[in-house]
Protein backbone atom coordinates (compact mmCIF):
# COMPACT_ATOMS: atom_id res chain seq x y z
CA UNK A 1 0.00 0.00 0.00
CA UNK A 2 1.02 3.62 -0.45
CA UNK A 3 -0.19 7.09 1.07
CA UNK A 4 -0.81 9.84 -1.57
CA UNK A 5 -1.03 13.07 -0.04
CA UNK A 6 -2.80 15.35 -2.67
CA UNK A 7 -2.52 18.97 -2.61
CA UNK A 8 -4.92 21.33 -4.67
CA UNK A 9 -5.58 24.61 -6.02
CA UNK A 10 -5.54 27.61 -3.93
CA UNK A 11 -8.08 29.25 -6.15
CA UNK A 12 -9.88 28.96 -9.66
CA UNK A 13 -10.40 32.22 -11.20
CA UNK A 14 -14.08 33.38 -11.73
CA UNK A 15 -14.88 31.02 -8.95
CA UNK A 16 -16.55 31.82 -4.99
CA UNK A 17 -15.71 28.04 -3.98
CA UNK A 18 -12.64 28.38 -1.32
CA UNK A 19 -10.70 25.88 -2.35
CA UNK A 20 -8.40 24.19 -0.07
CA UNK A 21 -6.36 20.34 0.59
CA UNK A 22 -7.52 17.55 -0.64
CA UNK A 23 -7.82 14.18 1.47
CA UNK A 24 -5.15 11.80 1.89
CA UNK A 25 -5.96 9.06 0.07
CA UNK A 26 -5.21 5.45 0.55
CA UNK A 27 -4.33 2.73 -1.97
CA UNK A 28 -2.56 2.18 -5.56
CA UNK A 29 -2.61 5.07 -8.09
CA UNK A 30 -1.68 3.14 -10.65
CA UNK A 31 -3.68 1.04 -13.49
CA UNK A 32 -5.88 -1.52 -11.96
CA UNK A 33 -5.52 -0.11 -8.58
CA UNK A 34 -7.97 1.18 -6.24
CA UNK A 35 -7.64 4.55 -3.88
CA UNK A 36 -10.01 5.73 -0.79
CA UNK A 37 -10.12 8.48 1.55
CA UNK A 38 -11.98 10.69 4.16
CA UNK A 39 -13.60 14.02 3.36
CA UNK A 40 -16.17 16.37 4.90
CA UNK A 41 -19.31 14.41 5.36
CA UNK A 42 -22.15 15.42 3.22
CA UNK A 43 -19.95 16.47 0.34
CA UNK A 44 -19.97 15.56 -3.24
CA UNK A 45 -17.15 13.91 -4.82
CA UNK A 46 -16.54 13.45 -9.08
CA UNK A 47 -13.09 11.57 -10.68
CA UNK A 48 -13.61 13.04 -14.35
CA UNK A 49 -17.04 13.73 -14.14
CA UNK A 50 -18.16 10.80 -12.59
CA UNK A 51 -20.18 11.08 -9.02
CA UNK A 52 -18.28 9.02 -6.28
CA UNK A 53 -20.02 7.54 -3.31
CA UNK A 54 -19.42 9.39 0.08
CA UNK A 55 -20.64 7.30 2.48
CA UNK A 56 -22.42 9.14 5.85
CA UNK A 57 -19.01 9.29 7.50
CA UNK A 58 -17.33 10.52 4.37
CA UNK A 59 -15.23 7.92 3.01
CA UNK A 60 -15.01 7.71 -0.59
CA UNK A 61 -13.34 5.76 -3.15
CA UNK A 62 -12.39 5.34 -6.53
CA UNK A 63 -11.11 2.56 -8.77
CA UNK A 64 -8.77 2.38 -12.29
CA UNK A 65 -9.02 -0.04 -14.97
CA UNK A 66 -6.23 -1.58 -16.98
CA UNK A 67 -5.84 1.15 -19.40
CA UNK A 68 -6.50 3.82 -17.04
CA UNK A 69 -5.39 7.15 -18.78
CA UNK A 70 -2.41 8.32 -17.10
CA UNK A 71 -4.90 11.32 -15.40
CA UNK A 72 -7.52 11.73 -13.39
CA UNK A 73 -9.20 14.84 -12.12
CA UNK A 74 -10.51 14.67 -8.04
CA UNK A 75 -12.92 17.48 -7.58
CA UNK A 76 -15.07 17.63 -4.14
CA UNK A 77 -17.04 20.42 -3.66
CA UNK A 78 -18.85 20.61 0.07
CA UNK A 79 -17.89 22.15 3.88
CA UNK A 80 -13.71 21.45 2.62
CA UNK A 81 -13.69 21.76 -1.50
CA UNK A 82 -10.52 20.86 -3.57
CA UNK A 83 -9.68 20.08 -7.11
CA UNK A 84 -6.54 17.80 -8.22
CA UNK A 85 -5.22 15.79 -11.03
CA UNK A 86 -4.07 12.53 -10.13
CA UNK A 87 -1.49 11.11 -11.92
CA UNK A 88 -2.22 7.34 -12.84
CA UNK A 89 1.14 5.03 -12.56
CA UNK A 90 1.48 3.11 -16.03
CA UNK A 91 1.84 -0.61 -15.93
CA UNK A 92 3.72 -3.19 -18.10
CA UNK A 93 1.53 -6.36 -19.00
CA UNK A 94 3.07 -9.66 -20.51
CA UNK A 95 2.16 -10.37 -23.73
CA UNK A 96 2.40 -13.21 -25.51
CA UNK A 97 1.32 -14.59 -28.90
CA UNK A 98 0.48 -17.69 -30.16
CA UNK A 99 -0.17 -19.00 -33.50
CA UNK A 100 -1.00 -21.76 -35.52
CA UNK A 101 -4.19 -22.60 -32.67
CA UNK A 102 -7.26 -24.34 -34.17
CA UNK A 103 -10.22 -21.42 -34.96
CA UNK A 104 -12.60 -23.93 -33.07
CA UNK A 105 -10.77 -23.45 -30.13
CA UNK A 106 -10.46 -19.82 -29.94
CA UNK A 107 -13.89 -18.72 -31.76
CA UNK A 108 -16.97 -20.03 -29.28
CA UNK A 109 -19.79 -22.15 -31.82
CA UNK A 110 -23.12 -20.57 -31.96
CA UNK A 111 -24.43 -22.89 -29.58
CA UNK A 112 -21.93 -21.97 -27.11
CA UNK A 113 -22.47 -18.09 -28.28
CA UNK A 114 -26.43 -18.46 -27.03
CA UNK A 115 -25.83 -19.89 -23.68
CA UNK A 116 -22.48 -17.26 -23.27
CA UNK A 117 -26.00 -14.65 -23.96
CA UNK A 118 -27.78 -16.57 -21.34
CA UNK A 119 -25.23 -16.72 -18.95
CA UNK A 120 -24.29 -12.83 -19.49
CA UNK A 121 -27.54 -11.43 -18.57
CA UNK A 122 -27.13 -13.33 -14.75
CA UNK A 123 -23.46 -11.55 -14.67
CA UNK A 124 -25.13 -8.08 -15.22
CA UNK A 125 -27.71 -8.70 -13.04
CA UNK A 126 -25.40 -9.65 -10.23
CA UNK A 127 -23.23 -6.59 -10.95
CA UNK A 128 -26.31 -3.93 -11.12
CA UNK A 129 -26.81 -4.28 -7.78
CA UNK A 130 -25.88 -1.63 -5.68
CA UNK A 131 -25.47 -2.97 -2.10
CA UNK A 132 -25.23 0.43 0.37
CA UNK A 133 -23.47 -0.94 3.14
CA UNK A 134 -21.06 0.91 5.01
CA UNK A 135 -19.66 -1.46 7.41
CA UNK A 136 -18.96 -4.26 5.13
CA UNK A 137 -17.13 -1.78 2.53
CA UNK A 138 -15.35 -0.24 6.06
CA UNK A 139 -14.29 -4.13 6.53
CA UNK A 140 -13.19 -4.86 3.64
CA UNK A 141 -10.95 -1.72 3.36
CA UNK A 142 -9.01 -2.84 6.54
CA UNK A 143 -7.38 -5.21 4.77
CA UNK A 144 -7.89 -8.32 2.32
CA UNK A 145 -6.57 -11.91 2.71
CA UNK A 146 -5.72 -14.09 0.03
CA UNK A 147 -8.97 -16.51 -0.81
CA UNK A 148 -6.42 -19.18 -1.57
CA UNK A 149 -2.42 -19.97 -0.28
CA UNK A 150 -0.51 -21.20 -3.04
CA UNK A 151 1.46 -20.42 -6.06
CA UNK A 152 0.75 -17.18 -7.80
CA UNK A 153 0.04 -19.19 -11.89
CA UNK A 154 -1.02 -15.78 -13.26
CA UNK A 155 -1.07 -12.15 -13.18
CA UNK A 156 -3.51 -9.44 -13.71
CA UNK A 157 -2.93 -7.46 -16.84
CA UNK A 158 -1.41 -10.21 -18.95
CA UNK A 159 -2.86 -11.13 -22.28
CA UNK A 160 -2.85 -13.62 -25.00
CA UNK A 161 -3.02 -12.69 -29.17
CA UNK A 162 -4.12 -16.49 -30.82
CA UNK A 163 -3.52 -16.29 -34.87
CA UNK A 164 -2.94 -12.13 -34.66
CA UNK A 165 -6.23 -12.05 -33.11
CA UNK A 166 -6.35 -10.29 -29.41
CA UNK A 167 -7.60 -12.50 -26.85
CA UNK A 168 -9.17 -10.90 -23.76
CA UNK A 169 -6.80 -9.55 -21.15
CA UNK A 170 -6.62 -11.31 -17.63
CA UNK A 171 -8.14 -9.29 -15.20
CA UNK A 172 -7.38 -11.20 -11.96
CA UNK A 173 -4.47 -13.55 -9.82
CA UNK A 174 -4.85 -16.93 -10.33
CA UNK A 175 -3.47 -19.30 -7.68
CA UNK A 176 -2.63 -22.88 -8.83
CA UNK A 177 -3.60 -24.98 -5.77
CA UNK A 178 -5.24 -29.29 -6.52
CA UNK A 179 -8.73 -29.32 -6.85
CA UNK A 180 -10.59 -29.77 -3.55
CA UNK A 181 -8.72 -26.88 -2.01
CA UNK A 182 -10.75 -24.19 -0.20
CA UNK A 183 -11.36 -21.11 -1.41
CA UNK A 184 -12.32 -18.72 1.28
CA UNK A 185 -14.04 -15.03 1.19
CA UNK A 186 -11.04 -12.37 1.54
CA UNK A 187 -13.81 -9.81 2.92
CA UNK A 188 -16.69 -9.65 4.34
CA UNK A 189 -19.46 -9.23 1.36
CA UNK A 190 -22.92 -10.70 0.26
CA UNK A 191 -22.89 -12.93 -2.83
CA UNK A 192 -24.91 -11.84 -5.59
CA UNK A 193 -23.93 -14.38 -8.06
CA UNK A 194 -23.99 -18.35 -7.09
CA UNK A 195 -23.24 -20.64 -10.49
CA UNK A 196 -22.00 -24.05 -10.44
CA UNK A 197 -20.68 -24.06 -14.27
CA UNK A 198 -20.74 -21.13 -16.32
CA UNK A 199 -19.05 -21.28 -19.45
CA UNK A 200 -15.75 -19.59 -19.62
CA UNK A 201 -15.29 -18.98 -15.63
CA UNK A 202 -17.32 -23.00 -14.33
CA UNK A 203 -18.15 -22.54 -10.79
CA UNK A 204 -18.38 -18.69 -10.39
CA UNK A 205 -19.21 -16.83 -7.02
CA UNK A 206 -19.59 -13.08 -7.11
CA UNK A 207 -19.14 -11.54 -3.47
CA UNK A 208 -20.15 -7.99 -2.95
CA UNK A 209 -18.42 -5.69 -0.71
CA UNK A 210 -20.64 -2.65 -0.82
CA UNK A 211 -20.89 0.53 -3.28
CA UNK A 212 -20.25 -1.63 -6.04
CA UNK A 213 -16.91 -2.81 -4.87
CA UNK A 214 -17.06 -6.91 -6.16
CA UNK A 215 -14.34 -9.66 -5.77
CA UNK A 216 -14.92 -13.38 -8.38
CA UNK A 217 -14.03 -16.45 -7.64
CA UNK A 218 -13.84 -18.41 -11.39
CA UNK A 219 -13.22 -22.31 -11.89
CA UNK A 220 -14.39 -23.71 -8.73
CA UNK A 221 -15.15 -27.47 -9.11
CA UNK A 222 -17.62 -26.61 -5.78
CA UNK A 223 -19.90 -23.87 -5.26
CA UNK A 224 -20.98 -23.83 -1.30
CA UNK A 225 -22.77 -20.74 -1.07
CA UNK A 226 -25.95 -19.48 -2.48
CA UNK A 227 -27.46 -15.78 -3.45
CA UNK A 228 -28.10 -13.14 -0.70
CA UNK A 229 -25.70 -14.95 1.83
CA UNK A 230 -23.77 -12.66 3.98
CA UNK A 231 -20.36 -13.99 4.74
CA UNK A 232 -17.11 -13.32 7.22
CA UNK A 233 -13.96 -13.03 6.48
CA UNK A 234 -12.37 -16.47 5.89
CA UNK A 235 -15.96 -18.33 5.29
CA UNK A 236 -15.65 -20.91 3.22
CA UNK A 237 -17.35 -20.16 -0.88
CA UNK A 238 -16.35 -23.32 -2.57
CA UNK A 239 -13.67 -25.46 -4.02
CA UNK A 240 -10.76 -24.95 -6.30
CA UNK A 241 -11.34 -26.91 -9.84
CA UNK A 242 -10.31 -26.58 -13.32
CA UNK A 243 -14.32 -25.76 -14.58
CA UNK A 244 -15.00 -23.58 -17.39
CA UNK A 245 -12.29 -22.77 -19.41
CA UNK A 246 -9.35 -23.80 -17.87
CA UNK A 247 -6.47 -25.66 -17.92
CA UNK A 248 -5.64 -27.02 -15.14
CA UNK A 249 -7.17 -26.49 -11.23
CA UNK A 250 -6.70 -23.27 -10.08
CA UNK A 251 -8.39 -20.27 -8.61
CA UNK A 252 -8.97 -16.92 -11.00
CA UNK A 253 -9.87 -13.93 -8.18
CA UNK A 254 -10.92 -11.21 -9.70
CA UNK A 255 -12.26 -7.76 -8.65
CA UNK A 256 -14.25 -4.91 -9.73
CA UNK A 257 -15.13 -1.32 -8.89
CA UNK A 258 -18.29 -0.49 -10.93
CA UNK A 259 -17.20 -1.48 -14.67
CA UNK A 260 -13.35 -1.16 -13.75
CA UNK A 261 -11.47 -4.15 -13.46
CA UNK A 262 -9.04 -3.99 -9.92
CA UNK A 263 -5.62 -5.94 -9.50
CA UNK A 264 -6.83 -8.32 -6.71
CA UNK A 265 -3.05 -8.48 -5.66
CA UNK A 266 -2.59 -4.67 -5.26
CA UNK A 267 -5.17 -5.05 -1.46
CA UNK A 268 -3.82 -8.46 -0.61
CA UNK A 269 -0.59 -8.56 1.53
CA UNK A 270 2.24 -10.93 0.43
CA UNK A 271 1.31 -13.99 -0.66
CA UNK A 272 2.13 -16.67 2.87
CA UNK A 273 4.65 -19.62 1.67
CA UNK A 274 2.84 -22.61 0.93
CA UNK A 275 3.86 -26.52 -0.09
CA UNK A 276 3.61 -26.30 -3.85
CA UNK A 277 0.98 -28.60 -5.10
Amino acid sequence: MVRIMLFCMASLAGSSVVWGQCPELEGSLTQGGLVWGVVAPGSRATLDGEDLDVMENGTLLAGFGRDAAATAELVVTGEASCRQTLAIAPRNYNIQRVEGVPQKTVTPSAQHLERIRREQVLINAARAQQLQRPDLLGAALTGFEWPSVGPISGVYGSQRYYNGSPGRPHYGVDVAMPTGSPVRAPAAGVVTLAEPDLFYSGGTVFLDHGYRLSSAFLHMSKVLVRVGQELRAGDLIGEIGASGRATGPHLDWRMNWRNRRIDPQLLAPSMPLAPVP
